[in-house]
């Protein structure tokens, strides 16, 4: 021994006894001879002695006393029940005969030799993970095959196995052994063949996978956020629309807005239902005193004639029965009144004198019998002279009106009602249209506004309200002549004689006074001048009766200037 170095054990060369089953393809199993070596005190491996007594055979005795049984065993042989001597190990039986045989055969050994043992220690003690151990059971054979019966005899010619060469040793396959793996280890893994792709190559494919990923989430997200929104946008969102409002406002409006006029006046405004034996229509009036007078014009009372029904419909729903207190053709204005009502708010009158071209003004009527509707627009132009009427072929319901042009819509229905200024008083009584086909007419046909609206000054119609009131008849001035309707030329010709046969002039009327004679062609009055006999009437009806005249006339080429006062007439 050497000290503080432990020294290894050596492989045994002698040749120990085999099994049939060991000798498979010639190689030499070892095979353990007894428990694995413990080292000593000195780092040493010692053989441990077996504790069962050794008995020598029969055949072994002559060789007892020398120790030379010893030699041939490698260990004592223990005895069995049988009383057949078992190798140690307990692979191989062995009889007293095949003692004696290989006694003949197998070199002594020195009588004081001890056994070594088969393998180098195992520096891990743990078989069999690693190397067996030097007295570690042999690890079984892959393939064995049968292995004689216990107590079977070996033939004693078996030939002595070499020793296994360490270096060439194949590794067994329970050295890979995992008890805690699922499946057996399948092995080294080797090259399929293929080429292997180099690592920019690998790069490049994980990039192009990260693109091809990143396209299909965009495609992805886009259809589905298009099908959200599409989903949205159709039915209005996922939960209930609620849609901005502006909170609520003060319902009170500046006095001078439509709005403010419209609040003031539509209380006094009402609607008018005539119907008559032949026929009916719809107008509009407005309320003159609290005394239930409501002014209108002559055509909407018209077809009511003197057994008709009128029936007046207030802004608040009311409704009540009216009759005609008079009614003025020339004027195309009329007065009702209704009886047995309360709380009427009279319309207030404003002064038509006052009004300017481009003053803003509100109409209000029941077009269509569509009751309380409001327009607005402007005053395109004063003392328009218009003739309204006539349908009846006779002229005896012909209006001669110096009217207010507006621009304010006015359709059929809007007739009597009231024509505002920015103070809500009246100015003038809407009274006629200008229809695209059938000229200037009260409520024309059918036809809507083209823009061309007439009012009645309110100047004249609070004149000849208050008479039709007082008296149930009006007064139209008049200047004594009788007028050629048929002249063409420019200005108004006195006529030959009158329509009666009589004279032209009216001996001592107010024309008769101021000098007027047949034939002569008055071409101004005030000033203004006047282009046919319609124009004349119309501006001599503007005024009352016994107001005075500047008239400018032609007579047999000369020109001259006359002064005369209105005469009256009673209307019809």
């Amino acid at each position: 021994m050497n000290e503080g170095k432990p020294t290894k054990a050596k492989w045994w060369s002698r040749p120990r006894f085999q099994g049939p089953s060991d000798q498979t393809d010639g190689a030499a199993e070892p095979s353990p001879s007894g428990p694995a070596p413990v080292p000593n005190a000195d780092g040493d491996y010692e053989l441990s002695r077996p504790t069962t007594e050794p008995v020598p055979s029969a055949g072994a005795a002559a060789l007892a006393a020398s120790g030379a049984l010893d030699a041939v065993t490698g260990a004592d042989t223990p005895v069995t029940r049988a009383g057949t001597a078992v190798a140690p190990g307990g692979d191989t039986a062995v009889t007293p005969a095949d003692t004696a045989t290989a006694l003949d055969t197998a070199p002594l050994a020195a009588p004081d030799a001890r056994p070594r043992p088969l393998h180098d220690p195992d520096p891990y003690s743990t078989p069999p993970y690693g190397e067996p151990g030097p007295w570690a059971p042999a690890p079984p054979v892959q393939h064995p095959a049968t292995t004689p019966a216990h107590g079977t005899a070996v033939p004693a010619h078996a030939a002595p196995l070499p020793a296994p060469a360490q270096a060439t040793a194949a590794p067994a396959p329970w050295q890979n052994y995992d008890p805690w793996a699922a499946a057996p280890f399948p092995g080294p893994l080797q090259h399929s063949g293929a080429a292997v792709p180099a690592k920019d190559q690998r790069r490049k494919k994980g990039r192009r996978r990260l693109l091809t990923g990143a396209l299909l989430l965009a495609l992805g997200s886009g259809g589905v956020g298009g099908a959200v929104g599409a989903h949205l946008e159709r039915n209005g969102g996922m939960s209930d629309v609620e849609l901005p409002q502006a909170a609520a406002e003060p319902s009170g409006r500046a006095p001078d807005s439509v709005a403010g006029i419209a609040a003031r006046a539509l209380p006094s405004v009402v609607t008018l239902h005539v119907s008559g034996a032949e026929e009916q229509g719809t107008g509009t009036g407005f309320v003159l005193d609290d005394r239930g007078h409501i002014l209108t014009n002559n055509h909407v009372v018209e077809p009511a004639g003197t057994g008709g029904e009128i029936t007046v419909t207030f802004h608040s729903g009311d409704t009540a029965e009216a009759t005609v207190v008079g009614r003025d053709s020339g004027y195309d204005l009329a007065v009702v009144k209704v009886t047995g009502v309360s709380g009427l708010t009279p319309m207030s009158l404003g002064n038509s004198d006052n009004v300017q071209v481009g003053d803003p003004v509100v109409a209000i009527g029941a077009p269509f019998d569509l009751a309380g509707t409001v327009t607005s627009g402007i005053i395109s132009a004063k003392e328009r002279p218009i003739t309204a009427g006539g349908e009846g072929g006779d002229a005896s319901d012909v209006s001669y009106v110096d009217a207010l042009q507006t621009d304010a819509p006015i359709n059929p229905g809007n007739s009597g009602g009231p024509l505002l200024d920015a103070r809500a008083r009246v100015v003038g009584i809407n009274s006629a249209i200008r229809s695209a086909g059938s000229g200037a007419e009260p409520d024309g046909g059918q036809a809507g506004s083209i823009g061309l609206g007439f009012a009645i000054p309110i100047n004249q119609g609070k004149r000849v309200a208050e008479e039709l009131i007082n008296t149930g008849r009006a007064t139209h001035p008049v200047i004594g002549v009788t007028l050629d309707m048929d002249y063409s030329g420019d200005g108004a010709r006195v006529g030959t004689k009158g329509s009666d046969g009589g004279p032209a002039v009216t001996a001592g009327g107010p024309g008769d006074r101021a000098g007027i004679e047949p034939g002569d062609i008055i071409t101004e009055v005030d000033g203004r001048r006047v282009h046919s006999g319609e124009e004349l009437i119309v501006k001599t009806r503007a005024h009352r009766p016994g107001d005075r005249l500047e008239l400018t006339l032609e007579r047999d080429g000369e020109e001259r200037t006359i002064s005369l006062v209105l005469g009256s007439s009673g209307g019809d």
